[in-house]
This record gives C-alpha cells, structure tokens and sequence, in this order.
C-alpha cells in the first residue's frame, strides 16, 4: 500500500512544473510543463521521464501556461494514453498554445540543424510535432469549477480558480488508500487579488500537506494605483516627445488581455488616441477570442462591462490585430507612433525578436518588461542591464529606455502568498516550489519568523509518504 508525493520538476527553478502522486500502484500525474530558459535549460526537455509514461494512470493539468503544460505531447509520444482532466478554458487555450509550441520546436531544431550539417553532425529531431498536438487534444477532459471527480481510484479532485490566467486552477485532492485519508493542495500558479478580468485566488480552509509555488517569494509588487501611474507616466512622456515604438514583450495568454483591457480603459487619460496599438501575436489574438467566449469565468467588473456594452468588448477596441508575417515585418518600417504588443514574454523567441532588431538600438524608443523572466532568458538579460543583446545571429546595442514594470505580474507576490497560505487552519506542512533559490530561502524565512509549520524547499525527485503527514517522512 502506498501513498506518495515525487516532485519532478519547478524545483529551485520556476519552469517545468511536474509532479507526481502514486496511491496503491495508481499514478497521477499534476502538470507536465517545459524546461525554458537557457540553451542548456532546455535541452533537459530531451531526458526521459522519471517514470514510465505507459504505467501513468491520469493527468491533471493546473493551466495552459507553456511551462506547466508543454511536455504533454511528448508524454503521450513516449506512450502516455490516458485522460487529460483540466478546467475547459484550459483545454480550449492548450489547443493552439500547444500547436505554437511544436511550431516553435520546429523552427528551432531547423536552425540548429543548418548549424550541424557544416559540423558534420546527424540532425535532431524536435521535441514533438503538430501531430503529437492532435493526439494529446484528443485526451483532454475539459471541466468546470467546483465539480469533484475521481481521476484515479481513491483519488478525487476538485479545481478552484487560481485567478492566475483564464481556466488555471488550484487542485484540491482527497486520497484514500484505505486505511488512512489525506488531503493534498496544489496552488498551480496563484494570481493576485484586486487584478483587472479575472477573479481573486480561491482560499481554501482545509489541507494536509499545501505544495506552493513561490515565484515571487522574495519581493512585493507595486500597489494596482502605483502601476497605473507608472504606465500613465510612461506613455505620457514617449507621447508628448513624439518618440519612437513602444515594444511590450507579453505573455500571448493573460497578459496580453490584460494590457488591451487597460488600454480600452485609460485610452484617453493615457492620450492613447494618437498612437496606433497594434497586437502582433497570432497566438495572442486566438487566446483572446477565447477570453471573450469565456466572459461569464471573469470578475464582476469585467463581467458587468460586457453586458451593459454590446458590441464594444473592452478587448476588441482600439487595437489592429496582426495576422500575417507581412503585416508584421511592415510594422518594422513605421519609426514612431506604435505600441507593439507581441511575443514572447520573456523575448525568447515569436514576433517581439523582429522588432527587438528593430527598436532596441534606437534610444527614442521604449521597451516595457511587464512579466517574470527566466534566468538565462533575453528578457531577464534586458531586465539586469545588458548592454547589447544577440537577435536573429546579430548583437544589438540596448540604447532604447527599458523599463520593469512588476506591478503587472499575473504571480502572486511574498504578501500574496502569505496570505494564501495562512487562511488554512492550522498551518499544514508546506512544500515550495516553482521558484528560484532566493525567492524561495526568502519566503521560506519569513513563513517560519510568523511561526508556520514545517516549510521545506523541494528539491528535485524528493519523494514524501503521505500517510505520515502531519509529519514529513522523505523516502530518499
């Protein structure tokens, strides 16, 4: 009989969430996300799974987001076959966020295969293809809030919204092996409370272990008010100078809806009417039909607007959507008077490359970091000062003004996640994860200072018997 927790990945990092639960032979499987970040990050992609992908019994999914859902298909390429049970928002923003992400795969391998045929090297393959795509789509279970189901025997869940992005979800998991019953909470990516569209993180009462992440653990983000100044600011200036571009690097899901609904609201107050936003994300642009559809999953403000406003959706308005490649590239011959939202978030690839060749040596121009940034990413390498960045092969000196505007974070920061977690009663044991070594030592100082329970940072493969807890017995 046995009842265990292995965490497998977003272990003293804040990408490749995975990790998994084992009850009486049963596995499932929370999250399977993408290794991103440096060269070197990503090739751990490649290395096989800690466990066998046919024996995994399910999988639940916490949100689309790239680094907790990118490995799907190469689960199932490497003979994973079960259901895919995750909120339907989730299910419907995965269908073309993972189609992206093996087009991206693609278009990788093909510049490094050019670079190993003149090194007489044998070309690689990518991770997984559109057809991988296909077949994972195929195993997807969309549910909604609220409903507890069984995945597995002796396990139920129920998905809680994390307010993070559309559909992402806290997992509350009831397991019974028979002899004992534990109860498991896994925060996913928490979002913060008072965000414009979305609903605030669910508080959850009750747990016997809580797995948290802890992307932010080690700072607070600027006050809502703050952030909009500093914005209105931002734009005030690059305006009334009548300076360049203002390139926005944006997550495709969550931030960038999140930006088009500030500028339908402070469109005037920001004097937004002389300046062209243009959002030069094809993924961006599906993810926010799917946030349109999705309305009545939104907090009451959002809610309330869309209603009363037929025919003017606040995430419609005011933007030139850019399909194709040539509308795209000829955005690179306009020199002043656009604010470009494109991707991606951490300038590591998609459309933002392009116009980073084109804006980032040109000091009249501006650049807006408004998200997490991955060590060994090029946006984490703007965010720390560089003074030249390489693009497409080339290295362009960084003259544009770069700003980091925190407040934005779709993450909770170290007061959010507090508060989270404290609303449990009695301070069940704590695991952190998804964050890096500082955010997480940080947090993890401040929670045993407030006298918490156990606060322990995973590591990766750690391996916990869950019928012990409250006491945590660690099996390697």
């Amino acid at each position: 009989m046995t009842m265990t927790l292995q965490c497998l990945g977003a272990t003293g990092e804040v990408t490749g969430s995975c990790h998994l639960l084992e009850l009486n032979g049963a596995q499932l499987l929370l999250d399977c996300g993408l290794i991103q970040g440096g060269k070197k990050d990503e090739l751990r992609n490649q290395d096989p799974f800690a466990f066998d992908p046919h024996t995994l019994t399910a999988v639940v999914l916490s949100h689309a987001h790239i680094d907790h859902s990118g490995r799907l298909p190469l689960l199932m390429k490497r003979g994973y076959d079960g259901p895919i049970y995750t909120q339907k928002a989730t299910a419907e923003l995965c269908a073309f966020m993972l189609r992206d992400a093996a087009s991206l795969q693609q278009r990788q391998v093909e510049r490094e295969n050019e670079k190993r045929l003149k090194q007489d090297l044998p070309p690689l393959a990518p991770l997984f293809d559109d057809q991988d795509v296909d077949n994972v789509l195929r195993h997807f279970v969309p549910l909604e809030y609220g409903v507890r189901f069984e995945p597995v025997p002796g396990i139920s869940v129920c998905l809680s919204d994390a307010g993070h992005i559309l559909g992402s979800a806290i997992l509350e998991l009831w397991l019974d092996d028979g002899r004992c019953q534990k109860k498991l909470v896994f925060s996913g990516d928490l979002g913060r409370a008072g965000m414009p569209i979305l609903r605030d993180p669910t508080l959850i009462d009750t747990a016997d272990l809580v797995l948290m992440e802890s992307t932010y653990g080690d700072r607070s983000h600027r006050s809502w008010q703050a952030t909009l100044e500093e914005l209105k600011a931002i734009f005030a200036k690059a305006i009334s100078e009548s300076r360049g571009n203002i390139l926005i690097p944006a997550f495709s899901v969550g931030r960038a809806q999140e930006l088009l609904y500030l500028f339908h609201l402070y469109a005037k107050e920001w004097d937004l009417g002389r300046w062209q936003v243009c959002l030069d994300s094809p993924m961006a642009i599906e993810a926010t039909k799917v946030y349109v559809r999705n309305y009545p999953l939104m907090d009451d403000d959002f809610r309330r607007f869309v209603q009363l406003n037929p025919g003017n959706h606040p995430l419609l308005s005011n933007v030139q959507f850019i399909q194709s490649t040539e509308e795209s590239k000829a955005l690179n011959h306009i020199h002043q008077g656009l604010i470009i939202i494109a991707g991606s978030g951490m300038c590591n690839g998609g459309r933002i490359r392009s116009h980073l060749a084109h804006n980032l040596f040109r000091p009249e121009c501006d650049i807006i970091i408004c998200g997490f940034q991955a060590r060994g990413t090029p946006g984490r390498l703007l965010v720390d000062g560089a003074t030249e960045l390489t693009v497409h092969g080339e290295s362009v000196p960084v003259n544009a003004l770069i700003h980091t505007v925190g407040g934005l974070s779709a993450h909770a920061d170290q007061q959010e996640l507090l508060h989270w977690y404290q609303h449990f009663n009695n301070s069940p044991p704590l695991l952190l994860v998804h964050g890096e070594a500082t955010a997480q030592e940080t947090l993890q100082q401040v929670l045993r200072q407030q006298g918490s329970a156990e606060v322990v940072i995973v590591n990766l493969a750690d391996k916990l018997d869950l019928t012990q807890l409250p006491r945590l017995a660690w099996l390697n």
